[in-house]
Parts: C-alpha cells; sequence; structure tokens
C-alpha cells in the first residue's frame, strides 16, 4: 500500500480518503456535542443524569478500546472502518429519534464504541502507509482534521438547530458519519490487513508490554487528563466569574481555532527534533494554564488563559498517536495501539469525572490546582520514558531515511 503514496508528498496522497473523512467525522462529533445535554434535558432527565449522558462517549471509548486492536487485526483497517461508520450512523439515528433518556444513553454508547474502532484503523493504517520520516506530521494533521471538523460542527449544527429544532445537531451528525465512511471506505487495506486469525487479547497485551504501558502510559494517561479537564473547567469557571454562556463560548471557541492552528506544526517539529521536544512543552503549558485559572476575574484573563489552553493542547496533537505507532510491536500492531489509546482514553473519561467530583467537594480552584498537579506528575513521567521508548526508533529512522549523523 506504500508504494500508491506519492513518496515526496504521501500526506496529499491521503487528502481525500483520510484527511477530509477526518474532519467530516469530527464535524459530526462537534454538531452533536452541545445538543445532547439539551435532548437529555428535554427527556426529562436531571442535571447529573444529563451530565452522565454525555460523558458516555468517553465512557464508549474506553470499552471500545478493550476490543478494537483485534477487530482490526482480524477483518484489516477498511473493513473495520464500515463496521465502525455503521455502528457510529446506528448510534447517532437512535439518539435524533430517542423518546427515553436510556435510549439516547445507548445511543451515545454506541458512538463511543464506535469513535475507538474507527480511530484506531486510522492510527494502525497510517503507521503502516506513512514513510517514518513524515509519521509524525500524518498523526498531528490527522487528529489536526478531527478537531477542525470539531471546530467547525457546533456552528453548522445550529443552522441545522435552526431549521429542524434541538436534535437538528443529530441529523448533522448522522450525515457527516455516513460521508466519512463512504470516503475512508474507499482506502485499500495495507498488505496483510486482517490476516490474523488470532488476535491477542487486551490481557495478553498487558502481560507481554506492562511495563511499558504501566510507565509511559501512565504518562499518556495524565496526558489525557489534563486535555479532556479543560472541557469541563473552562465553563465552569466562566460561569463563576459571572460570565454569560455566549461569552463564555465564544472564548471557548478562540481557544480550539488557537488547538487547530498548532496541530500541523507540531507534526513538523516532532518529525525534525524528535517526540519528546513537542510532549513536555505541551502538557507543562497545560499545567500552567490550570495554575493560572483560578487568578482570572474578568474576559480578558480568562480569554488569555482559554488561549494558552489551546495552543498547549494543539502543540501536542498527535503526539500519543505518534508514539504509539514508534514503540507498536511488529507483531500484534493493531492489539497493542489499541491498549496504548486504552491509556489515554481513560485519562480522557476520568479527567472531567475528577473535575466534577473536586467542585462538588471543594472550592472549584482546587480542582484547577488538582490537575495542574497530575499534569506536572505527567510531564516527569512523559520527560523520562518518552525519550527512554522512542529515541533508538528515532535515532535508527533518521538514519535510514538520511544516511549515519544526519541532523534533519
Amino acid at each position: 500500500m506504500t508504494a500508491t503514496l506519492d513518496a515526496q508528498r504521501p500526506l496529499r496522497s491521503l487528502a481525500g480518503t483520510v484527511y477530509l473523512p477526518a474532519a467530516a467525522y469530527g464535524i459530526g462529533q462537534g454538531a452533536a456535542a452541545p445538543v445532547m445535554v439539551l435532548a437529555a434535558l428535554d427527556l426529562g432527565a436531571g442535571v447529573a443524569i444529563a451530565g452522565l449522558a454525555v460523558a458516555l462517549v468517553g465512557l464508549g471509548q474506553v470499552f471500545g478500546d478493550t476490543c478494537s486492536g483485534q477487530i482490526v487485526a482480524r477483518i484489516g483497517e477498511r473493513r473495520s472502518i464500515v463496521l465502525a461508520s455503521s455502528v457510529a450512523a446506528v448510534g447517532a439515528l437512535t439518539c435524533l429519534l430517542a423518546q427515553a433518556v436510556w435510549l439516547l444513553a445507548l445511543g451515545i454508547l454506541l458512538v463511543g464504541l464506535a469513535n475507538a474502532v474507527w480511530g484506531l484503523a486510522r492510527q494502525n493504517y497510517l503507521s503502516l502507509a506513512v514513510p517514518f520520516e513524515w509519521r509524525a506530521r500524518a498523526m498531528s494533521l490527522f487528529g489536526g482534521a478531527m478537531r477542525f471538523g470539531f471546530f467547525a460542527g457546533p456552528f453548522i449544527g445550529a443552522g441545522a438547530i435552526v431549521l429542524m429544532g434541538a436534535r437538528g445537531g443529530f441529523v448533522v451528525q448522522l450525515v457527516a458519519i455516513i460521508v466519512a465512511g463512504l470516503m475512508m471506505a474507499r482506502l485499500p487495506d495495507p498488505p496483510g490487513a486482517g490476516a490474523v486469525q488470532s488476535p491477542i487479547n487486551l490481557l495478553g497485551v498487558f502481560a507481554e508490554h506492562g511495563r511499558l504501558l504501566s510507565t509511559l502510559g501512565a504518562g499518556s494517561l495524565l496526558l489525557g487528563v489534563a486535555r479532556s479537564s479543560r472541557d469541563a473547567i473552562l465553563p465552569l469557571w466562566a460561569n463563576h466569574i459571572g460570565l454569560s454562556p455566549a461569552v463564555a463560548s465564544l472564548l471557548f471557541g478562540v481557544g480550539a481555532a488557537a488547538d487547530v492552528i498548532c496541530a500541523y506544526p507540531a507534526g513538523h517539529l516532532m518529525d525534525r527534533f524528535g517526540r519528546t521536544f513537542v510532549a513536555i512543552p505541551s502538557i507543562l503549558v497545560l499545567a500552567v494554564s490550570y495554575v493560572a485559572l483560578p487568578f482570572t476575574t474578568a474576559v480578558a484573563g480568562f480569554a488569555a488563559v482559554a488561549t494558552v489552553m489551546g495552543i498547549g493542547n494543539g502543540f501536542g496533537n498527535g503526539v500519543i498517536m505518534t508514539i504509539g505507532a514508534d514503540v507498536a510491536p511488529e507483531t500484534g500492531r493493531a492489539e497493542f495501539l489499541a491498549s496504548w489509546r486504552l491509556t489515554h482514553d481513560a485519562g480522557f473519561f476520568a479527567g472531567p469525572l475528577a473535575i466534577a467530583g473536586a467542585a462538588a467537594l471543594f472550592p472549584l480552584s482546587v480542582a484547577a490546582f488538582t490537575v495542574s498537579g497530575l499534569s506536572a506528575g505527567g510531564a516527569l513521567l512523559l520527560g523520562k520514558y518518552v525519550p527512554e521508548y522512542t529515541r533508538d526508533t528515532f535515532a535508527s529512522s533518521r538514519e535510514k531515511a538520511h544516511g549515519p549523523g544526519s541532523d534533519r
């Protein structure tokens, strides 16, 4: 499959079958995100239950990570995309038509499950199809396309809501999933895809790679906490200092725009200087931002922190996918990457829950300081273990591409 890519510009070759579909899929997720709570409330759920319903996307991804590796290893990337898109479409349709909270929750959970398989299939494909010297840019551009879609989705969803009511966001999501699935299903599998008849299960992967997943994986988990907590704490802090929902949403959008802008440069820097060069500054910027947030009391300060958080998050775009591809073994690659994704997705799920729990028991500033401390701990782990596990891979691959002693 790699032979079909333009050797000089491999990313351009993937525009129509990887990056545009990723943006479309992200648009669907972004369009649905704001209406999940509204749909739950409309069906009679309380505030707590409505918030829990939204968290089911993350829970679905965690559950999906436990089996996605075996699915991709057994049936291949293309068929996995078709399967995941079908499940996601059923989930979106269920959300659109749900007449009870439990049906809405089921639809949200199905979308989360599909996200895990969809994301893994694309990560595994890129790790096999793209030359190493382009790997970080490939991963960062994929993540950036998803984030751009998630950024644009609410604006597109808003138009659908005006025309069709509160559940118009689910209509956009359903259409986006179908379009993305059809576009990506045109991409052939790499050689040998779907040839594994007895995939390694999750316990087998952890048994074989336990040290890596418990050390480097712990850093991945804490980076997930640092990234996802901002989605919970920024709206809460905006409300705490008296900003209107409209102003808070606008400022959050500014941070999201900074996130998208930083996506591709992060990949370029990783390919040139290594993974540590991006991973550590990214999580440290987030840590400092959480420390600064409780000291903001007006629009200007909040806007500055939201923007810096977006920069920190965007600067690390693709780093977890890239590191995972770097350290994945040749045998059992898909199963390993699923376990690797589980470490990060678990952090993404735990972050907002930790914020909610801390905010219920302590002042909101304590929650911000707690996440900052966890982020700093993640920086220490990544600083120690990213070089340990990726240095040899990075150095040897650069030598193969550019010759011994290359300082590319």
